[in-house]
């Protein structure tokens, strides 16, 4: 008994050897596409707030050099007055940024003016000339009529 169980097994075993070999269920999941690295990359990751309004501020935006003989300087000026227009030009661009920064989120409540207009049983909205629009204020008057301005804004 224990020599067939000897040769039984050693007949196992030498069946065994020419088996091919398990290696169980292979992953059918892809690895991640260049499509997926390109698109999955945070290309904006150091400024989270890029997009919005005001943004410009918290950036380190400056304006170049104007050196004697290696940077451009148009004809007939000199490269101090070719400075000065431009940091004359970078202050009018800043003032007008921070002017519409502070527009920014400004809107009508839909609910006020639902109220201040009336409800829709009256209809006198209706008569009105810009029926119930609201319109822009312009800074001229584009009739034609006049050449003097009408709305010149608020200063500060």
């Amino acid at each position: 008994m224990k020599t067939s169980a000897i040769v039984a097994l050693s007949l196992a075993a030498g069946a065994q050897g020419f088996a091919p070999v398990s290696q169980g269920r292979v992953g059918t999941q892809l690895s991640e596409s260049l499509f997926d690295k390109v698109f999955g990359m945070d290309l904006f990751a150091p400024v989270k707030d890029q997009n919005n309004y005001g943004a410009r501020a918290k950036k380190n935006l400056k304006l170049g050099e104007i050196k004697e003989g290696s940077s451009y300087v148009p004809a007939g000026l000199s490269a101090k007055q070719y400075a000065e227009l431009r940091q004359k030009e970078a202050k009018k661009k800043q003032e007008n940024y921070e002017r519409n920064v502070k527009k920014a989120g400004v809107f009508i409540d839909y609910t006020e003016w639902y109220k201040k207009r009336g409800t829709d049983l009256s209809q006198n909205w209706k008569k009105d000339k810009n029926l119930g629009h609201n319109m822009a204020k312009t800074k001229y008057d584009w009739s034609g009529l006049t050449d003097k301005k009408q709305y010149a804004g608020t200063k500060k």
